[in-house]
């Protein structure tokens, strides 16, 4: 099937986007031909279409043909930018993941960084697996959700293949309110799964259904859950080496821990992808222009969870404003009414200072991998710490050309298939693995 991105046209009916780390009860314009059911399509599309409204409503059809037709100049790029300190661990890995010798070609059909990054979160295709669900309770009270694959039509090894006592294992941390449905972590799930590893989702507090279970939910700050949950797998695979990878904010929060952690963290390497790095300028263009619609599809997700879990929230008092988080529409207002007071910031732009996770590279003691797109609308490239990475011996980045967020469409899977990054976060894990670098505690 050839789909023919230019039709692309603002209408009104609205379909719920498939990636929740951009809002599972996020809209997108049912603007884009049905994929045929002679593909492999595991998600299926709705026969009917929610009375919700579109957030591209918001905007004029003109304004968002332009913007989803338009060329981008970097689109005529295939350079890959790699910024690495010649004497670090990170940087001799390089003869060992070929990929990155190789142009990133984008797919043909996808013209700008917006096109990419909806075409990815609502076409990319599902891939199909059993999981078995292990809620961790939190010391403060709270629950997280442990997503074990344990097989399915796309993991046919079977439930065995999931306790190989001294198998390396990775730890999956998705993007805001992501979780283990989403398309971008059951590929790389499904790959690591079949080369081997044991892998697991961190579905953070109220993600994937994940119940709440105190009035706190999670944030781009918070790394103790995260802790607790790399102690727990740790006790669970005593042999094993751990490591981890995370997308948007679920990227932001490891690497924060990781440096927090320094030198006694327990992971042997990590991964962090499209990651905002710093806050306040992600902050500053989520508010611009097409951004718009990103940041109204997020807040639609963060208030479908808090709704859920309201009365843990009753008379709680204090600087909430619980009002203005149940009815936010953008990311800052929820932030504003729930999330920086939960984390003890007197303000909005204290959290997304005090929270980015840039400020974290200078600590960072374990081999560490950052993928990043030049033109990612959400974790923008001005706010990549270059100079900090480039000092730091142990991190290693890589931006491509293009790539929009959480898209990478591009490869020989492109377009509905597992996005580029996938072989090359496998690849660099292997490496790490098979060398035995960085050995870190337990």
């Amino acid at each position: 099937m050839v789909l023919d991105i230019q039709a692309l046209v603002g209408l009104s009916v609205c379909l719920p986007m498939r990636n929740s780390s951009l809002g599972r009860t996020s809209l997108f314009p049912r603007f884009l031909p049905q994929p045929s059911r002679s593909h492999r399509f595991s998600a299926r599309i709705p026969d009917s279409a929610p009375t919700s409204v579109s957030p591209f409503c918001s905007m004029s059809s003109h304004d968002v043909v332009d913007v989803l037709l338009s060329a981008e100049v970097n689109r005529s790029s295939s350079q890959i930018e790699i910024v690495a300190n010649p004497s670090g661990i990170s940087k001799t890995l390089l003869d060992g993941l070929p990929m990155l010798k190789k142009s990133y070609i984008s797919y043909p059909l996808i013209r700008n960084r917006h096109q990419e990054t909806i075409f990815a979160s609502y076409f990319r295709s599902l891939p199909r697996v059993t999981f078995r669900r292990e809620c961790l309770r939190m010391q403060d009270n709270g629950t997280v959700a442990l997503d074990w694959p344990v097989g399915g039509p796309d993991c046919e090894a079977g439930q065995q293949h999931s306790r190989k006592d001294n198998s390396p294992v990775l730890i999956l941390l998705p993007g805001l309110t992501g979780g283990s449905g989403d398309t971008y972590v059951r590929h790389l799930l499904v790959r690591a799964w079949k080369q081997g590893w044991n892998v697991v989702v961190f579905n953070s507090r109220g993600c994937a259904d994940s119940p709440v279970t105190s009035p706190q939910f999670y944030s781009a700050s918070f790394t103790e859950d995260l802790r607790q949950v790399v102690k727990h797998v740790g006790h669970l695979f005593p042999n094993s080496r751990l490591y981890a990878a995370g997308w948007s904010l679920g990227g932001n929060i490891l690497v924060r821990y990781i440096g927090q952690e320094g030198d006694s963290c327990p992971l042997a390497g990590a991964v962090s992808l499209c990651n905002p790095f710093n806050l306040v300028i992600a902050d500053e263009d989520f508010h611009k222009g097409f951004n718009n619609v990103y940041d109204s599809a997020l807040a639609s997700a963060l208030r479908k969870i808090f709704k859920k879990h309201a009365p843990l929230f009753e008379g709680i008092g204090g600087e909430y404003d619980i009002r203005k988080a149940a009815t936010a529409r953008s990311v800052r207002d929820f932030d504003d009414g729930l999330t920086r007071v939960s984390f003890g910031y007197k303000s909005v732009d204290d959290y997304y200072r005090d929270a980015s996770s840039s400020r974290s590279i200078k600590d960072v003691k374990i081999p560490l991998l950052c993928i990043q797109a030049a033109d990612d609308p959400i974790a923008p490239a001005r706010g990549i710490p270059r100079a900090e990475i480039l000092e730091n011996g142990n991190c290693f980045l890589v931006i491509t050309p293009a790539g929009g967020h959480l898209g990478w469409i591009c490869g020989e899977e492109a377009p509905f298939g597992a996005p580029w990054t996938d072989p090359l976060v496998m690849g660099y894990l292997e490496l790490l693995e098979n060398s035995g670098v960085s050995i870190s505690p337990k």
